[in-house]
């Protein structure tokens, strides 16, 4: 008797998921300049693309990106930091402070780093050691990072020449780096002499001027602080991505009980991982003191640290996602001060195009027709405003980083992944 051999059935490979590679982003980046571009000379509104805007905006992105990086290192340990916030104001005050009292504003970014830090210790003495719920211990830290911060001030800063109660006087001023210019007492520049991208920028070319000026803003007067900050952002990737101690790290948010297992001591990997997020954390607000304004001001952090949070989100608990959000609300936050409501205004074509690319996308390659139809409509809407109307109310404006940074997240929502145990209780032991 013969028997029948069959053979499966071959299996299709799944289809391949997208991944961001170099050369993709740069297209996409090469892309949006010229969408830039475009709306530029249509609207004339030169400052969405000047050497100011995107000065500025760096230097608003930077203690954004900061305690969002901070975030993501406690989040993908699997703790919540809400207390981002009260991390970053004692990093304000200890950053002044650390600066002030030693004349070296490195001194003081390293005092806001341990000022953050010592936070951070406490957040996870509540949240690891004695499992108190996330969010409680996270405002928690918040409401005691102010009154350590105001009490610190009115005993210490209110005896200075220059301070106050709730301000400090002037911090030593952080060195600069720059490509092109004069040097001066605290600047180096490369190259001393005539600025060509200035030239370049000035004769209002289609995309020339337009990329002239995004070098240019990205390569004067830089402080060295945000290079710091920014070489951060891949060395975070590399430490949680490309090492087996990220690797027990992030296994502790997504598997605590199974890292356990196999022998992590995952009390020890979210401890290390709360206190790096509150030394981040206070680096921002070591930033927004010394090198932002240049002083301590009682109620500078304005919210970034939840900010912070929400660019973790955006950047779906990976940095470079997250420094692109961090980007995105430091860019529309600075076109306040760059012709705010002709800015704005001419914004919402580049948001109208964007919007329609995104609702052809989802209708083409997503399959996806009711996302595709409400994305559409919402084109049609911002393009429809945009051309009855010829600025943006003042009041509007100041609004505009925080609309866009919610319109970027309802468009993304259905790819965010959180960590899995990300908020969750975890007590030694479970694994037996």
């Amino acid at each position: 008797m013969s028997t029948a051999t069959t053979t499966p059935a071959a299996v299709a490979p799944p289809a391949g998921r997208f991944r961001l590679t170099w050369p993709v982003a740069l297209l996409g980046v090469a892309g949006l300049l010229v969408l830039m571009s475009f709306t530029r000379i249509v609207t004339g509104a030169h400052d969405i693309t000047s050497s100011g805007t995107v000065s500025a905006a760096l230097y608003l992105a930077v203690p954004i990106g900061l305690a969002g990086l901070g975030g993501l290192w406690s989040e993908r340990s699997g703790v919540v930091n809400i207390g981002l916030e009260g991390m970053m104001i004692l990093g304000t005050w200890f950053g002044a402070w650390g600066a002030l009292v030693t004349g070296n504003p490195w001194v003081g970014v390293v005092a806001g780093a341990l000022g953050g830090a010592a936070a951070g210790v406490l957040h996870a003495i509540a949240t690891v050691t004695f499992g108190v719920d996330h969010v409680v211990s996270g405002v928690a830290i918040i409401l005691l990072g102010t009154g350590i911060a105001k009490y610190l001030s009115a005993l210490i800063f209110s005896t200075m020449t220059g301070g106050g109660d709730t301000q400090s006087p002037r911090v030593p001023p952080m060195q600069t780096i720059g490509l092109w210019g004069v040097g001066g007492d605290n600047r180096w520049v490369l190259f001393d002499g005539a600025d060509p991208l200035r030239t370049l920028e000035g004769q209002r070319w289609f995309f020339v001027s337009d990329l002239a000026g995004v070098l240019r803003g990205l390569t004067t007067n830089v402080s060295l602080f945000t290079i710091l900050a920014i070489l951060l952002v891949p060395l975070t990737f590399w430490t949680l991505w490309r090492t087996s101690f990220g690797l027990r790290l992030r296994a502790c948010g997504e598997r605590p009980v199974a890292a356990e297992s196999l022998g992590v001591n995952v009390y020890y990997y979210k401890y290390v991982a709360v206190v790096v997020s509150g030394a981040l954390a206070g680096l921002g607000g070591a930033f927004l003191s010394i090198v932002a304004a240049g002083t301590y001001r009682e109620g500078q952090t304005g919210g970034r640290g939840f900010i912070g949070l929400a660019t973790v989100i955006f950047g779906n608990w990976r940095p470079g996602g997250l420094a692109a959000g961090a980007g995105l609300f430091g860019y529309t936050d600075a076109l306040q001060l760059r012709q705010g409501g002709t800015s704005v205004h001419a914004l919402l074509l580049v948001i109208a195009l964007l919007l329609a690319a995104v609702g052809v996308y989802q209708l083409v390659r997503l399959a996806r027709n009711r996302a595709a139809l409400i994305t559409g409509v919402s084109a049609v809407v911002v393009f429809v405003v945009f051309m009855i109307t010829d600025t943006v109310p003042e009041q509007f404006t100041s609004f505009t980083p925080h609309l866009t940074t919610l319109l970027v997240l309802s468009l993304a929502s259905q790819r965010l992944r959180m960590p899995a145990a990300d908020g969750l209780p975890y007590r030694r032991g479970q694994a037996k």
